[in-house]
C-alpha cells in the first residue's frame, strides 16, 4: 500500500483499524461531460493519477492546468476480511466540486463542495472480504457562480487568483464501524467550571447503549463520566477537570488533554472506541480586547492562503503542514488568517500542538458578479451549506479562536435589502447558531452587514507608516476607518457600533530582487528599493497598529509568495526572503492593549 499522505486525516476523532487509498487510481478528463453516456461508470479508464493531488498538480502525475469540466476515478480495493460484522466507511477528505461516488455501479455517495468531507456506507453493496471498485466522477465549472476561493476563473493565473483544483484533493480513506456507532463529538471547554462539556451523537442508539468518556493525561485516566444513550439524540456528557491536573491551553503553554470515547452494550462490553483530544481555554470579549484565558493577547496575524508549487491545494506531505505553522512562528507571528480556504484539518492539529492561534475562514470568492453599485451576490443555499459542514468539521479545536465565513464582500448600501445583505446575515446566525463560545467577524474588510458582529474590522494596505498611523486616529473617539466610504460615495457598510477592532490584512509588500522587467510580480503599493526599506516599512507598520491601545490584532498579507503575488514573507517554496531575526523583533514589541491589561 501506498505511504503518500498516509497519517491518519481525522486527528480529533481516531479509530484504531482503518486504510488509507492514496496512491494510484485510474484516471480519466470528461471535457464534455459525457462520462455517464459513454459508461465510464462501468469501464476502466484511460490513465492513471497519483490521489490525494488535484490533476492540475505536479505531484498528481498529470499537471493538466486548463478548465476541467469533469474528471473520473476508478480504484478496486478489498474491504479488510478482519472488519467482519462491521460496516466499510468510505471517507473522502475534500472533493472539489460535485462528486457523485459509486461502489460496483452502484451510487452511494453524492456531495456539493470544494472544501469539505463526505462519506458513503459501503455495506450496502459489499461485506469485509469482497472487493470493491469505487468511481468517483467530479463536475467542478469554474466559470459559473459558486465558491471557489482564490481559484481563477480565467484561464491564467492573475492578480490574487491563482491556479484551479479539481477533483479528490485530501485523503481518500476507510474504517470499519459497528451498526451502532460512535460519531464526531463537539467537545467545548467550560473554564469557569473546570470541564469539558461533549456532544456525543450515536448512529443507530440503542436504549441498551451507554457513553463512556474518560479524560486522559500522560497516559493516566484523571476522570471518567457515562451516560446512557436513551436520553436525547445525542448523549451529553460534563468530563471534570480535577483541579491537581489543570492546566490551561495558550500560545505558551498549548497543553492537551487526550480523550477516550467508548460505546458500551448492556453488560458493559466495548462496541465502538475512538481516541480524541482538547484543550482548556476560554476566549472572552472586554470592551476592546479580546481575552484568551482572562489575558488580553494581541493577535500577530499572518495571512496563510495554503497553496504549494507542487500540490497546489494540498501539502505535499504533512511535514509540509507543520513547517508553515514553524515558519510563521519563527518570524513572529503568533497566529493566521486561514485565507479563502477550507485547510486540511492536520493543519489544525499541528497548530493546537504548537498554540498557535487560527481564524476560520470559508472560500466564499466566485460569486460576486458585478460592481460594488449592484446586487452583485449569486449566491444559494449551498454557501450556509459548505459553512456548516466546515464549523462541524472544526468546531473542537482549541487553536481556532475566531470565525469568519467571508471576505471582502463588495456593494455600497442600497435602499433595499440585497442578496448581500441576506447571504452575510445567513452566514453569521449559521455561525453563532453552530458556535455560540467563539467571536465571530461577519465579513473581513469592506461591506460589514450585521449589526451585532462581534468584531469589527479593515483592510489598510497604506505603505506609509505615517500615513497608516493617521487612517487610525479616529478610532479612539470611535470613528474608525471603513473600507469603501470615500467622501461623496455611498458607503458599503453600517455604522461601527464600539466592537473590538483588527486590521485584518495590512502591509503586502512586495520583494522578488530576482522578477525581471516585465515578469508578472505584484505586492501592494510601490516596492522598496533594498533590503532595509522592506525593513523599515515593515517595523514602521507593525509598530503603528502595536501602538494603537484600542487594536486587538492585525493580520499580515502574507505567509509566503503565491503564484505572481510576490509579497510574503517567504517565497513559494518556503525559502526565507529576509532577516527572519529581524521580522520576529519588530512584531515582539509589547502591544498597548497588552500594557493596558
Amino acid at each position: 500500500m501506498s505511504t503518500i499522505r498516509a497519517e491518519y486525516p481525522r486527528p480529533q476523532f481516531v479509530r484504531a483499524d482503518w486504510l488509507c487509498l492514496n496512491g494510484p487510481w485510474q484516471f480519466e478528463i470528461d471535457q464534455g461531460d459525457s462520462g455517464i453516456e459513454r459508461g465510464l461508470v462501468t469501464s476502466d479508464l484511460a490513465g492513471q493519477i497519483t490521489v490525494p493531488f488535484c490533476p492540475e498538480s505536479p505531484l498528481s502525475g498529470i499537471g493538466n492546468t486548463d478548465f476541467l469540466q469533469a474528471v473520473w476515478y476508478r480504484r478496486t480495493v478489498t474491504i479488510p476480511a478482519a472488519w467482519a460484522g462491521r460496516r466499510a466507511l468510505l471517507h473522502f477528505g475534500a472533493v472539489d466540486y460535485d462528486a457523485t461516488v459509486w461502489a460496483n455501479g452502484v451510487e452511494v455517495a453524492r456531495h456539493r463542495g470544494g472544501f469539505t468531507p463526505f462519506s458513503a456506507d459501503l455495506s450496502i453493496v459489499a461485506q469485509p472480504g469482497d472487493a470493491v471498485t469505487i468511481v468517483v466522477r467530479a463536475r467542478d465549472p469554474h466559470r459559473r457562480p459558486m465558491p471557489l476561493g482564490k481559484q481563477s476563473p480565467e484561464y491564467a493565473n492573475a492578480g490574487c487568483l491563482y491556479t484551479r483544483t479539481t477533483g479528490i484533493w485530501q485523503t481518500v480513506w476507510m474504517e470499519p464501524v459497528p451498526d451502532c456507532h460512535l460519531q464526531r463529538p463537539r467537545i467545548t471547554p467550560d473554564v469557569a467550571n473546570d470541564r469539558f462539556m461533549l456532544v456525543q451523537p450515536i448512529f443507530g442508539a440503542r436504549a441498551s447503549k451507554r457513553v463512556r468518556a474518560s479524560l486522559i493525561v500522560g497516559g493516566r485516566t484523571v476522570a471518567t463520566v457515562t451516560r446512557r444513550t436513551d436520553t436525547g439524540i445525542a448523549t451529553m456528557l460534563d468530563l471534570p477537570v480535577p483541579q491537581a491536573d489543570r492546566r490551561l491551553w495558550s500560545i505558551e503553554d498549548p497543553f492537551l488533554y487526550d480523550i477516550k470515547l467508548e460505546l458500551l452494550d448492556g453488560d458493559g462490553a466495548v462496541l465502538d472506541a475512538a481516541d480524541s483530544y482538547c484543550g482548556l481555554r476560554s476566549i472572552a470579549i472586554d470592551g476592546m480586547a479580546i481575552r484568551i484565558n482572562g489575558k488580553s493577547v494581541f493577535q500577530r496575524l499572518v495571512l496563510d492562503q495554503g497553496y504549494y508549487p507542487d500540490g497546489i491545494l494540498t501539502a505535499p506531505t504533512d511535514d509540509d503542514l507543520k513547517r508553515d505553522i514553524e515558519i510563521s512562528m519563527a518570524a513572529g507571528f503568533n497566529g493566521a488568517r486561514l485565507h479563502q480556504k477550507v485547510f486540511e484539518e492536520r493543519f489544525l492539529y499541528h497548530a493546537d500542538r504548537a498554540g498557535y492561534l487560527v481564524w476560520g475562514e470559508f472560500g466564499d470568492w466566485g460569486c460576486n458578479v458585478g460592481g460594488p453599485d449592484t446586487d452583485n451576490q449569486q449566491t444559494t443555499a449551498t454557501y450556509v451549506t459548505q459553512w456548516l459542514e466546515a464549523l462541524e468539521r472544526d468546531y473542537s479545536h482549541p487553536c481556532i479562536i475566531g470565525w469568519c465565513p467571508l471576505n471582502e464582500t463588495h456593494q455600497r448600501l442600497h435602499d433595499r435589502i440585497t442578496v448581500l445583505d441576506d447571504v452575510t446575515r445567513a452566514m453569521f446566525l449559521a455561525t453563532k447558531a453552530f458556535d455560540p463560545i467563539r467571536p465571530v467577524l461577519d465579513t473581513s474588510g469592506y461591506a460589514h452587514r450585521v449589526p451585532e458582529s462581534d468584531v469589527y474590522d479593515v483592510h489598510d494596505y497604506a505603505q506609509d507608516p505615517a500615513i497608516l498611523a493617521a487612517n487610525h486616529v479616529g478610532l479612539a473617539d470611535g470613528q474608525p476607518m471603513i473600507n469603501g466610504g470615500k467622501p461623496g460615495q455611498t458607503p458599503m457598510s453600517i455604522a461601527y457600533r464600539g466592537q473590538p477592532f483588527f486590521v485584518s490584512e495590512f502591509g503586502g509588500i512586495r520583494w522578488n530582487p530576482d522578477a525581471k522587467p516585465g515578469d508578472d510580480s505584484w505586492g501592494y503599493g510601490p516596492g522598496p528599493q533594498t533590503l532595509d526599506e522592506f525593513h523599515a516599512r515593515f517595523e514602521g507598520q507593525c509598530q503603528v497598529l502595536l501602538g494603537n491601545e484600542r487594536m486587538f490584532g492585525y493580520c499580515y498579507t502574507q505567509l509566503t509568495d503565491v503564484y505572481q503575488e510576490q509579497n510574503g514573507i517567504y517565497r513559494f517554496d518556503r525559502r526565507p526572503k529576509f532577516n527572519v531575526d529581524r521580522i520576529r523583533s519588530a512584531q515582539n514589541k509589547p502591544a498597548a492593549i497588552e500594557r493596558l491589561g
